[in-house]
């Protein structure tokens, strides 16, 4: 522990020591090539998110991301079906991942309820309704307690990110991602809110985070973004930014999860997907509805993406769009060098981009202040 916390409370003093210094990185990076290297390698290692194919500590997939928590290169993983075996194996990874991580690890899953869930009672882990089976039956306090349950499990395994509320409204309810599967809360926009707020506050008094999904709104989509382009602009409405609106202004928004849906509502967003817009993260939600924290973008392995750019082309556009975190859930298309590649484009972009290079400060800005909420005792660390 003593060797981790000194590891990276050099990493965050050099990091701040350029972030303060006000000299762009070509300058650092020429009197100093290899601390400037190592510093932005750093940062951009807090924008990584990624899942990996294993459920033992002696699995390749597992000791790959071990090391690359250890070295830096990501903030966090992201468990699948297939990660889990026992809820005591998940226990024992996510205490070896955080034990071994240079920064506090942000260890997410989706766990939603209903048929949105990878810890089930297969493995022991205590199952919960669906989004609409909850709204249809519970007032939002009792919600409030059964996601509160919820979270305290999750918690318990290691767990500190749950990538949820869903907050589309149930506007085609035969959406055959959301609607279909009843993960909306409801077609009312107050309603959602409630819920959705019951559901964060379930898990914040948990200690753990989470992420409101999918903006600005996939709950009209006849389409499913996980198998190719889905475009709602026919079919989207203003009141589907409501919910987003009512709990970034609560304090209940921690992170957003930006979507792949194309919407051509949005003035400049044209036909790009709402996750490689600037239009719509920034133009939308950072300045016209305020927010200011995480903004987490939905895999980037999914059809909507893979099938129409390349890997280089999403990682740059992910970054310039404004999202914060780069989630690629490495399902079925499995590639544990991923970190090193985003790490060594940005890296390069960043030399002669200050675009980039501002985008990347700001992110790991909001990404480590993220964490600090989590283990406020100390900065950027969880000492024990």
């Amino acid at each position: 522990m003593v060797k981790r916390i000194s590891r990276l409370i050099i990493a965050i003093l050099s990091a701040v020591t350029l972030l303060a210094s006000g000299r762009s990185y070509a300058e650092e990076a020429k009197s100093k090539p290899d601390a400037g290297d190592i510093v932005l390698r750093q940062m951009i290692g807090q924008m990584v998110l990624v899942g990996f194919v294993g459920n033992k500590p002696d699995d390749q997939g597992y000791k790959i991301v071990l090391d690359q928590a250890a070295q830096g290169r990501i903030t966090g993983v992201l468990y699948l079906g297939r990660n889990i075996r026992s809820l005591k194996a998940v226990k024992d990874l996510n205490e070896r991942l955080q034990s071994a991580s240079l920064a506090p690890l942000l260890v997410a899953v989706d766990q939603e309820g209903g048929r949105i869930e990878r810890l089930t009672k297969a493995v022991g882990f205590r199952e919960s309704p669906s989004a609409a089976s909850v709204a249809h039956t519970m007032e939002p306090d009792a919600a409030e307690a059964e996601y509160g349950k919820m979270a305290a499990g999750l918690a318990s395994w290691g767990f500190n990110l749950n990538l949820g509320p869903v907050v589309d409204l149930n506007t085609n309810p035969e959406n055959p991602i959301i609607g279909g599967l009843g993960r909306s809360y409801s077609s009312d926009e107050q309603k959602v809110s409630a819920y959705a707020r019951a559901f964060v506050e379930g898990h914040r008094r948990n200690g753990m985070l989470t992420s409101l999904k999918h903006f600005p709104g996939h709950g009209s989509s006849a389409g499913d973004t996980h198998k190719g382009i889905v475009d709602v602009t026919q079919s989207w409405s203003e009141p589907e930014l409501s919910p987003y609106r009512d709990l970034i202004a609560s304090g209940d928004a921690q992170m957003i999860m930006s979507s792949h849906v194309i919407n051509r509502n949005i003035p400049g967003a044209e036909g790009t997907p709402a996750s490689m817009s600037p239009a719509t993260l920034v133009g939308l939600l950072r300045k016209k509805l305020k927010f200011k924290g995480v903004i987490i973008s939905d895999d980037l392995q999914m059809g909507a993406i893979i099938n129409t750019r390349s890997f280089e082309d999403t990682v740059r556009q992910a970054v310039l769009a404004g999202n914060d975190v780069l989630v690629f859930a490495n399902d079925k298309h499995p590639d544990p060098t991923i970190p090193d590649r985003i790490s060594d484009l940005l890296l390069k972009e960043a030399r002669t981009n200050p675009t980039i290079l501002a985008r990347i400060k700001e992110s790991y800005g909001r990404v480590m202040r993220l964490k600090d909420s989590l283990y406020p005792s100390s900065p950027s660390a969880k000492v024990e």
